[in-house]
């Protein structure tokens, strides 16, 4: 079934009526892209599938939702990532080291990481601590300030920041070691 013969708008309509067929559609035009995401937080395969699965069940029953404003991508997006988030704190696995961080500086310039393909970038990301990879996730890939960070995580504003700085420090340590 080549998905992108359907519009948007009638994958939404259809994905609205119940109509699995739409539903297979839609979850085949976004779920590699979405796994990609689920991923990144859970570390491995196995987690990032239930994840992926959980976020796909909250997408079609709060389609309704969706008002049209705005990208549907981004609408599943955040979706992917809250279930995320949630699943990760269901397990207890998200740990986070508060850190007096009055000393660290937090770069997100060039500097921060030297290039390589997105393949060994999310391997080195999967490695981090929870904590940190959550952290990491929302900052560097999501876009969320450290603030919104720390309302979502129910987290200190500084605890985020020594977290991002944490899995930052960490993966220029394993890109520097890679690179030798």
């Amino acid at each position: 079934m080549a998905t992108e013969l359907y519009s948007e708008e009638r994958i939404i309509e259809g994905c609205r009526q119940g109509k699995r067929e739409y539903q297979e559609i839609l979850y085949r035009r976004y779920a590699r892209k979405m796994y990609g995401i689920c991923l990144s937080y859970a570390g491995s395969r196995p987690p990032a599938q239930d994840m992926l699965q959980e976020a796909f069940v909250k997408v079609f029953r709060n389609i309704d939702h969706f008002k049209g404003q705005g990208s549907f991508e981004g609408w599943i997006r955040k979706i992917v990532v809250n279930t995320s988030i949630d699943m990760l704190r269901q397990t207890g696995k998200e740990q986070f080291i508060d850190e007096e961080i009055s000393d660290l500086q937090v770069s997100t310039g060039n500097d921060a990481l030297p290039e390589l393909h997105l393949k060994d970038l999310m391997e080195f990301i999967a490695r981090l601590p929870e904590g940190a990879r959550m952290v990491f996730n929302l900052f560097a890939v999501e876009g969320y300030t450290h603030k919104e960070i720390a309302q979502e995580l129910n987290i200190a504003e500084g605890t985020s920041k020594s977290q991002f700085n944490r899995a930052r420090h960490l993966l220029k340590e394993w890109l520097g070691e890679r690179m030798k």
